[in-house]
């Protein structure tokens, strides 16, 4: 099956990295295209030597035997080896690996002494005072960091900064003769079909170059909040974590990220951050060493085709506001749950993913325009940007407050068993006090609810936008609705916790 993984974290048994490698440039090369153009000998030779060897150690536990595969490199980081099941060394290797007293490597007490690994990967000089971009993932977790210039000059090096929602890192070295570096270019210019190169220099022993052409742009592969790879079907091989992908003119539009891959050698997919988004980051690990991320307080999710029209919204778009954080930018600037952004900041907004970016690309403390869809008709909303703190927990949406009915009274709509919120069925689903609306007792099998994933303990909290206190509330709704012609109607549902979300049903 075939995964994404970083580029350079290939794990192979020691006695097959020799053979792997070989075997490894002979089969998975760039697809045999035409003759790629002339200038790409001209710009490997202009920036070759600002491409960098990066080397780094780690200490490690005896006990834990290895790295991750994303935290390590080329070289396995201490992997214990393995031996099939049942044989015949099997009792001499549990002796001298497991048991092993007082030997190199181990202590008095039968313990393994701690042990230093290490990892190779890729970098690029952006600045000739010795500042150096890579991927986080090649120097996570490192005692010890080494910049290797093309000629084989080895440097110490420091960390700048990582972030690691874009897998990146900034390092810093003391130049011992002058450097080469390169600049960035612009992503947002790239074309499908346009040729790129990929240039590493994963093992020390020289940079190495392949070419290809952009297959994709914006690429999400769902490994974090703020995907937006170039895919490329330049060779990306072990050690290329990190390096520069190059357009023709010589300036860096990409880092080279991830390959995917069933073998561990390129197969023509490969993944770069793209230079948009690297520049953004690299600016403030050096003025900040940390990402300060613009935060709007809100949890948003996907306007369907169903959403849409309940919304009278055409066509599908935007960002749909799932909640809104109480202690966030977005509450005071009247921005409310069942509004769907479609513009932030003059930037237009097509899906969840493009509010997720431009909010965090954007300067804390800025004070933007957001337009909004809400109930048919666009509105324009001023709001002043919060700074996103990583660590914290994202706070509960905001509910309206209504009345709580006093009895419960069971009712039947939309494949539902609607029941009110009373004390006995809020301990029974564990209901928290701050969740208002109708509860949910039962989902019929094969309705359009159970194919939503609506089930028992949910909380109808607004029927096309306003809210319900009681089943009767829902099933009036739901009429009108009928009677109007609609399709499909949006339901806010809570779960106990008070997150919510929306969901359409048909009423057909």
């Amino acid at each position: 099956m075939s995964i994404a993984i970083p580029a350079l974290s290939i794990r192979l048994r020691p006695w097959l990295t020799a053979l792997c490698l070989g075997t490894a440039v002979a089969a998975f090369s760039a697809p045999a295209l035409a003759r790629g153009p002339d200038g790409i000998a001209d710009v490997a030779e202009k920036v070759i030597d600002a491409v960098v060897n990066i080397s780094t150690t780690q200490t490690v536990e005896a006990n834990k035997g290895g790295g991750d595969s994303k935290g390590g490199g080329d070289n396995p980081r201490g992997a214990m080896p393995q031996l099939p099941p049942g044989s015949p060394f099997e009792e001499f290797f549990d002796d001298f690996f497991k048991n092993r007293r007082g030997g190199p490597g181990g202590d008095k007490n039968g313990g393994m002494q701690p042990r230093k690994t290490n990892s190779l990967g890729s970098g690029f000089i952006i600045d000739t005072s010795g500042i150096v971009v890579t991927n986080n993932h090649v120097i996570a977790d490192a005692d010890e960091i080494n910049v290797i210039l093309n000629d084989g000059t080895k440097i110490k090096a420091e960390l700048v900064g990582v972030d690691k929602k874009t897998d990146l890192a900034v390092l810093k070295f003391k130049p011992t003769k002058p450097l080469i570096a390169v600049k960035f270019g612009d992503s947002e210019k790239l074309r499908l079909g346009e040729w790129v190169i990929a240039i590493g220099n994963p093992f020390s022993l020289g940079g190495t170059v392949t070419a290809g052409i952009v297959s994709a742009r914006n690429r999400d592969i769902n490994s974090g909040p703020y995907d937006s790879y170039i895919q490329t079907d330049a060779s990306i091989n072990r050690g290329n974590s990190g390096g520069p992908l190059f357009n023709l003119d010589g300036d860096v539009i990409g880092v080279n990220t991830l390959i995917i891959s069933p073998s561990g050698g390129s197969i023509g997919i490969g993944f770069a951050v793209p230079s948009k988004t690297v520049t953004g980051v690299v600016a403030q690990l050096r003025e900040f060493g940390e990402l300060r991320r613009g935060w709007l307080g809100v949890r948003i999710q996907q306007v369907t085709d169903e959403i849409a029209e309940s919304l009278n919204i055409k066509p599908a778009r935007g960002a749909l506001i799932a909640g809104i954080d109480d202690k966030g930018p977005a509450k005071p600037a009247g921005i409310e749950p069942g509004d769907v952004v479609i513009k932030f900041d003059g930037k237009d907004v097509k899906e969840p993913k493009d509010l997720s970016r431009i909010v965090a690309d954007t300067a804390v403390g800025k004070a933007v325009d957001v337009t909004i869809i809400r109930k048919g008709k666009e509105e324009t909303r001023q709001v002043t940007l919060g700074r996103l703190d990583d660590g914290d927990k994202p706070q509960p949406a905001s509910v309206k407050s209504m009345p709580e009915a006093d009895k419960p009274v069971t009712q039947k709509a939309l494949g539902l068993d609607l029941t009110g919120l009373s004390k006995e069925m809020r301990a029974k689903f564990k209901i928290k006090d701050s969740v208002k609306g109708v509860i949910v007792t039962s989902v019929d099998n094969g309705s359009d609810a159970a194919e939503k994933r609506l089930s028992a303990g949910d909380v109808i909290v607004e029927v096309a936008q306003e809210a319900v206190s009681n089943p009767a509330d829902v099933k009036k709704r739901i009429d009108a609705l009928k009677k109007d012609g609609k399709k499909s109607v949006l339901l806010l549902v809570s779960n106990g916790e008070g997150e919510l979300r929306f969901v359409a049903l048909s009423v057909q």
